[in-house]
C-alpha cells in the first residue's frame, strides 16, 4: 500500500516530468513549424533559398555551439538553474521573433532561441535520469521522446495552418504561450535536482569548440569553394587542439575519456548524430519539395508531413519499454537499419513521384526512427 509521503513523491515526479516534457516539446515544434513557413517568410522579406536555409541553420548552429557548455554549467551551477535560464532565453527569442522587422533580425532571434534550446536540451535528460531509477527510466525517457514526436507531428500540421490563415508570425506567438507553464513553475522543482559540483569553467575549451563548430558549419556550407576547404582544414586543426587541451583540463568541457574508454557512449552518440541529421533534413527538404515542386499549400504540405512523427508517437513508448527488458543497442540498431533503407528511398524523389509512395516511405521511416530514439538515448544515459 502506498503511503501518503510516497504518493506525494510520485505526484511530484510526474509533475516535474510534465514540465520537462513541455519544455522538450518546444524545440521541435517551432523548428518543424517554421520549416512550413519558409516560403511565406521568403515572400515577405524577398529572401532567396540560401537565406531561408539560415533561418533553420541559425538555430541549429547556436544549439550545437552551446550544448556542451550548457551541460557543463548544469553540472557545476545546478541543472534546474540552467534549465530555467534556458526557458527564459528561449521565450525571449520567441517573443522578439514575433516583432522582427527584417530577415537579419529574424536570424538573430532564431540564434537566441537556439541558445535557450541548448540549455533546455542539455539538462532535460539529466534531470529525468536523476528523477527516475533505472527500472523506470526507459519509460520516462520514452514519454519525453514521445513529446518530441508529438511536436514533430503538430509542428508541420499547425505550422501550415497558422501560416496559411494567420501568417507565419503566429507560430512564434503560439510557441510563447506553450512556454508559459514552465516559465512560471521553476519553484516546483525539488532541491535535490539542482545539486552542484563547484568546478572551474573550461573557457579555453569553449573558445576552441565554438570556433571549431563555426568553421565546420561554414566550411560544409561552402565545401565547393577554396574558402570552404580552408575552413574545413581549420576545423580539423582546431579539433586536434581541442582534444589535446581537454586531456589536460581539470574540469574539461568534454571529458574525452568518455569517448575513448566508453565504446557504448561513443557509438550511441555517433549513431544519434547520423540519424538525427538525416531525419531533420527530411522535414526541411520535404517542406520545400511539397510547396515549391509539387505546388501544395502550407496546410496541405503540413498534413502530409504529419505521417512521419505521428507513427513515432506510437512507437517510442513501446521502444522505451523494450529497451528496459533487452539490450537497448539491439533495438536501436534495428531502428537505424530501417531508417537507412527509407533514406535511400527518399533520395529517389522527383516531380513525378507518387504521393502514396512518399507517404508509405514516411510511415516506415517513422517506425525506424521510433525504434532508434528511445533505446539509443537509454544507452547513452546508461
Amino acid at each position: 500500500m502506498i503511503t501518503e509521503q510516497e504518493e506525494e513523491s510520485l505526484y511530484s515526479r510526474r509533475f516535474i516530468l510534465i514540465l520537462i516534457t513541455i519544455a522538450t516539446f518546444l524545440n521541435p515544434f517551432t523548428g518543424t513549424a517554421v520549416n512550413l513557413a519558409l516560403p511565406a517568410i521568403g515572400a515577405e522579406f524577398s529572401a532567396d533559398a540560401t537565406t531561408l536555409a539560415w533561418i533553420s541553420s541559425a538555430y541549429l548552429l547556436a544549439s550545437v555551439i552551446f550544448l556542451l557548455p550548457a551541460g557543463r554549467l548544469g553540472d557545476s551551477r545546478g541543472r534546474v538553474t540552467v534549465f530555467m535560464t534556458g526557458i527564459v532565453v528561449y521565450t525571449a527569442g520567441t517573443i522578439l521573433a514575433v516583432f522582427t522587422p527584417t530577415i537579419g533580425m529574424l536570424l538573430l532571434f532564431r540564434f537566441i532561441q537556439g541558445i535557450g534550446g541548448a540549455m533546455l536540451y542539455a539538462n532535460s535528460m539529466a534531470l529525468i535520469t536523476h528523477l527516475y531509477p533505472p527500472g523506470e527510466r526507459g519509460y520516462a525517457i520514452g514519454l519525453n521522446i514521445t513529446a518530441v514526436y508529438a511536436a514533430l507531428s503538430l509542428g508541420p500540421f499547425l505550422g501550415g495552418i497558422l501560416t496559411q490563415f494567420f501568417g507565419w508570425r503566429s507560430i512564434f506567438i503560439v510557441t510563447a504561450f506553450i512556454a508559459v507553464p514552465v516559465l512560471f513553475s521553476g519553484g516546483r522543482f525539488p532541491a535535490f535536482l539542482n545539486d552542484r559540483h563547484r568546478e572551474d569553467f573550461d573557457m579555453p575549451g569553449l573558445v576552441l569548440s565554438s570556433t571549431l563548430i563555426l568553421c565546420l558549419f561554414l566550411g560544409l556550407a561552402r565545401a565547393n569553394t577554396p574558402g570552404g576547404v580552408a575552413l574545413l582544414v581549420a576545423a580539423i586543426v582546431l579539433g586536434v587542439a581541442f582534444y589535446r587541451v581537454e586531456q589536460h583540463r581539470p574540469s574539461p568541457l568534454l571529458p574525452v575519456s568518455l569517448l575513448t574508454s566508453n565504446r557504448v557512449f561513443a557509438a550511441s552518440n555517433a549513431a544519434a548524430l547520423i540519424n538525427y541529421s538525416a531525419t531533420y533534413a527530411v522535414g526541411f527538404l520535404l517542406s520545400l519539395y511539397l510547396q515549391y515542386i509539387r505546388g501544395y499549400e502550407p496546410a496541405a504540405a503540413g498534413t502530409l508531413l504529419l505521417v512521419l512523427p505521428a507513427i513515432q508517437i506510437f512507437i517510442a513508448p513501446a521502444a522505451g519499454r523494450l529497451a528496459d527488458r533487452i539490450r537497448p543497442g539491439l533495438v536501436a540498431a534495428a531502428g537505424m537499419a530501417l531508417s537507412a533503407a527509407c533514406f535511400f528511398g527518399l533520395a529517389t524523389l522527383s516531380e513525378t513521384t507518387s504521393i502514396t509512395g512518399l507517404v508509405a516511405l514516411l510511415a516506415v521511416l517513422g517506425v525506424g526512427v521510433g525504434f532508434f530514439s528511445s533505446p539509443n538515448t537509454s544507452a547513452v544515459m546508461g
